[in-house]
């Protein structure tokens, strides 16, 4: 039973790990960053919604007459 040739597996293992770094260096330097982000206004705006103009009763099912 021939055995199994190990002695190029390292050099494939360190190849393919510099050829990933590589590629995600590259796809990485694609990408376009703000330099000066803008401070935005954080205050929560007020939002008209029919619901809070009307007076709705929640009727529970025990809370009902028999």
């Amino acid at each position: 039973m021939p055995q199994l040739d190990t002695s190029t597996w390292l050099t494939m293992i360190l190849s393919m790990f510099l050829t990933l770094f590589i590629i995600f260096q590259l796809k990485i330097s694609k990408h376009n960053f703000y330099h000066n982000p803008e401070l935005t206004s954080t205050k929560m705006l007020k939002h008209n919604t029919p619901w809070e103009k009307k007076w709705t009763k929640i009727y529970l099912p025990l809370s009902l007459p028999l």
